[in-house]
């Protein structure tokens, strides 16, 4: 190579145009011939390829963006390049992303939001004065009176007191302390920071996670990354999904053979089962099934009641796992010695008229101090669901109690790395819990949305279920709150046959067909996990009322032509 650099060179120096263009074309040629005769080098390797790489982020599986959606992208573009389809457009209901959905922004949000981030409209006459107020609390606290400006990195001090404040309403005067707040990426964030801490050990004392299946797969994701070890506790179809404690000790009986059952994980409301654990009047069901032991009424019980149901059976559709349930939950981790990890994110969801939403924080100050001042518990809410919708924010937080003063610094630590999260996202999360109050101006218009916002998911969530119940091979359990529908689907042994010739779970088999078909992209129940030998699939209920129904047509009628296709 120098040597041809030096051939190259040597046509330099003082000459005319024509000789300084034969010498340099000379030069370049002979420097060429030199090159042509240097033996090439072989190409050097990958430093990073699939078999050098991190094998636990290989071992990561994400359904809710997995196999499936990559693949509505595709046809996506397909349908932008005119290629033709039996659909004009693909529905995601794959993932709990509202606005994308179609759902409008709370307008009070929106306006502090807008304030925030352009505060030359606090002088406009636009904004509402209550808005107004917020937005100046929140900029003061920021450096230079900024959302651009990084926060502590365990949040915004006055948003934190704001969340303190929420969660002592919502708890009836449970106190919540500042100091416990850490403000998350949204709630992701702080439930795979958590378990960063909580796992440790190798062999028969790595920590194991017990996570309910179905699970949400940021569970079983996290778990893979950090090399724990996943524990399954199932959740009882036939009742509702309920969670028995019984199946919690079975799972962790059995866990201890192999690992170090450290971490429980509820999710509550239930995704993707829907499930709610707050039962707050008697079943209906029960009443009736006490007043006919009684002499005293006609036993009426709804269809999906248990032909031999007892005096005390509660028929599935008003079974809801109650307060005491939750209760018993705590006692299970209490005696076990086992770190709560409470999921809370939809604690805004909850459709029945029966139910009511109770957080662990608060039925676990109410056992008394032997369980209020020695069980772990982190517990977790988000801007992305509710009624508020906001994923893009990435607004969350998470209340961790009874934490070792010691693991608390290495908690602030690790939370450091990464700075801070969004400080637009901790704006978000502190008008999701300091909102307008009655008397203020903006109460009337927030508390209208509000109400639309959940009554239409209610509403929603009624149909899809009514819908589902209709069409042959298809059962799904009450929505009792969250935003999604995971109905149980029969597949005929030759589509599971025609699955294993695609070397695809049958599920996912059955979902790539109704995608294809249909241009509706929903998510395998086995990317969340399912008893052996049945399948599901999770759909969002969050589409408009009239597209919803739409969807829900479709799938009937996919359903029925899939059944005959593989009778």
């Amino acid at each position: 190579m120098q040597r041809a650099a030096a051939l190259v060179r040597r046509g330099c120096g003082p000459r005319t145009p024509s000789s300084w263009g034969r010498s340099q074309s000379s030069a370049a040629a002979e420097a060429s011939a030199v090159l042509k005769v240097r033996p090439e080098r072989s190409r050097r390797e990958r430093i990073l390829t699939l078999e050098s790489m991190n094998p636990q982020v290989k071992a990561v599986e994400y359904a809710v963006r997995g196999p499936i959606v990559l693949k509505a992208g595709e046809i996506e573009l397909e349908l932008q390049r005119g290629i033709k389809k039996p659909f004009t457009e693909v529905i995601r209901a794959n993932i709990g992303d509202a606005q994308a959905m179609g759902q409008q922004p709370i307008t009070f949000l929106r306006q502090v939001m807008a304030l925030c981030t352009y505060p030359n409209l606090l002088d406009s006459p636009s904004f509402p004065e209550d808005a107004k107020k917020r937005a100046r609390r929140i900029l003061q606290a920021c450096g230079g009176n900024s959302l651009g400006s990084y926060s502590a990195s365990q949040g915004v001090n006055c948003i934190r007191e704001d969340v303190a404040a929420y969660i002592t309403r919502r708890d009836g005067g449970v106190p919540a302390d500042p100091d416990n707040i850490y403000l998350t990426t949204g709630a992701s964030d702080g439930i795979s920071t958590i378990l960063k801490i909580l796992v440790s050990g190798g062999g028969k004392s790595r920590t194991g996670v017990m996570i309910p299946i179905p699970q949400y797969p940021l569970y079983s994701a996290v778990i893979s990354e950090l090399d724990a070890i996943q524990v399954n506790y199932y959740l009882d179809e036939e009742n509702c999904w309920a969670l028995n404690v019984n199946e919690l000790r079975r799972a962790v009986q059995e866990a201890k053979d192999h690992c170090d059952p450290k971490v429980l994980c509820i999710i509550n409301p239930g995704n993707p089962t829907g499930q709610t654990m707050s039962g707050e009047r008697p079943c209906p069901c029960l009443v009736e099934l006490m007043g006919a032991s009684l002499g005293r009424k006609k036993l009426t019980l709804h269809p999906v009641a248990t032909a031999n149901a007892s005096l005390f059976t509660i028929c599935c559709w008003c079974q809801v796992q109650s307060r005491k349930c939750i209760e018993d939950v705590i006692h299970f981790a209490w005696e076990e010695k086992l770190f709560l990890l409470a999921d809370e994110v939809y604690q805004d969801n909850v459709y029945s008229p029966d139910c009511r939403f109770h957080s662990f924080k608060k039925v676990l100050y109410e056992m008394g101090p032997e369980y209020s001042s020695n069980v772990e518990l982190a517990s977790f809410h988000s801007t992305s669901k509710g009624y508020m919708g906001e994923c893009g924010y990435r607004g969350g937080y998470m209340e961790v109690i009874n934490l070792h003063p010691e693991i608390k610094g290495q908690l602030v630590k690790l939370l450091s790395v990464r700075l801070c999260p969004p400080v637009s996202g901790q704006a978000a999360m502190d008008i999701v819990v300091n909102p307008p109050v009655a008397g203020e101006e903006s109460f009337e218009q927030f508390s209208r949305e509000k109400e639309s916002v959940l009554g239409n998911l209610a509403k929603k969530a009624k149909l899809t279920e009514d819908l589902f119940n209709q069409v042959p091979g298809i059962h799904c359990n009450p929505l009792q709150g969250a935003m999604y529908a995971f109905p149980r689907i029969f597949i005929p042994a030759k589509a599971v046959e025609a699955a294993q010739a695609h070397q695809m779970a049958p599920d996912m088999f059955y979902c790539m067909k109704l995608l294809e078909e249909t241009g509706i992209c929903v998510v395998p129940g086995s990317g969340f996990g399912q008893r052996e030998g049945t399948y599901h699939f999770r759909m969002t209920i969050l589409p408009p009322v009239e597209k919803l129904k739409t969807v829900l047509q479709k799938v009937k009628d996919f359903h029925i032509n899939f059944l005959e296709k593989y009778a």
